[in-house]
């Protein structure tokens, strides 16, 4: 039962790291129709700000200040980049993203270097909240999701309780209506753009210090957001949450049980002869296989479901 809630509320923060990240990416793409392959590079931009800026300010004007300049640097990204090239076609914007993610982790390698930086906890977050049975949890943890939740619940009301939630759900559906109406559709889309990137930084200022700071960081999670927004329903953010809760019960749980078939073949009598090829495949822990199942799960998901759990948008 321990290691069952340690475990559990691992995995919810985890989880709720997960769509702050993939939130951003699902709003870009029900908007604007672009995959944003550079989307976790400014969560790995997020994470490097906030190091600088708390090496001068602290942590808590990073928290505010980072995610800003990240969403400004989104903003104009979209602006004097992507509007460019989006009259060109989405293999355009692809191969834009594609290549704005290589130069952003170049840049972190020019001013940072390639070892991780001393990104650390804040002095007044480093201690335990409180004991599950004989183990501490820290209250950094309790800190993260309790910053995801509340920005889960501020993109709601702003979604559906405000005039702004209401004209950017307009230009999803009616741009045309809604430019006529007196609004600026494309600056609409790079507020939103930017808007996404700053939820990335701030996942990166929450999540860079409780991780590792260092330039794979954004490679290393890029994959498995984009494994979250497919599982979900591309452009759903309900399909999202969803995922990103899902996947991170799945990794949290899958890294910690080493457990196989050939085990439970074994407690159900069964026996492989050692000479067997499939032994070997069979006595795979599930520790082991954790790396490759949210692949393994997107995979299944598009052979059953090809719209993910929420997805109905066809593009």
């Amino acid at each position: 039962m321990e290691f069952f809630l340690v475990q559990l509320l691992n995995s919810l923060s985890y989880g709720l790291l997960l769509f702050m990240l993939s939130s951003g990416l699902t709003l870009i793409f029900s908007m604007m129709g672009v995959l944003n392959f550079a989307h976790a590079s400014f969560y790995m931009l997020g994470a490097y700000f906030a190091y600088q800026l708390s090496n001068h300010l602290g942590f808590w004007p990073a928290l505010i200040m980072a995610p800003l300049l990240v969403g400004l640097l989104g903003a104009a990204t979209e602006r004097w980049g992507l509007r460019t090239v989006h009259r060109y076609g989405h293999v355009a914007e692809l191969l834009f993203t594609f290549g704005l993610f290589y130069l952003i982790e170049e840049v972190v390698h020019l001013i940072w270097g390639r070892a991780p930086v001393d990104y650390r906890i804040p002095g007044a977050l480093d201690f335990s909240a409180f004991t599950v049975f004989s183990t501490s949890y820290p209250a950094y943890r309790v800190f993260m999701m309790a910053v995801s939740v509340a920005m889960l619940l501020g993109l709601y009301l702003v979604l559906t309780r405000t005039r702004i939630g209401l004209i950017i759900q307009a230009s999803l559906s009616h741009p045309d209506m809604v430019e006529a109406l007196g609004h600026n559709v494309p600056r609409v889309f790079m507020l939103v753009f930017g808007g996404g990137c700053a939820l990335a930084g701030l996942a990166g200022v929450i999540g860079g210090n409780a991780f590792v700071t260092e330039p794979g960081m954004a490679a290393a999670v890029g994959s498995i957001v984009f494994v979250v927004v497919v599982f979900g329903g591309m452009g759903s953010l309900a399909g999202a949450f969803i995922a990103s809760l899902f996947f991170g019960a799945v990794q949290t749980f899958s890294v910690a049980i080493d457990y196989s078939l050939l085990d439970a073949l074994a407690k159900l009598g069964v026996t492989i002869a050692p000479e067997s090829g499939w032994r070997a495949l069979l006595s795979l822990s599930i520790a082991q296989t954790a790396p490759v199942l949210p692949y393994l799960l997107m995979v299944l998901m598009l052979i059953v479901r090809p719209t993910g759990l929420m997805g109905t948008r066809e593009t």
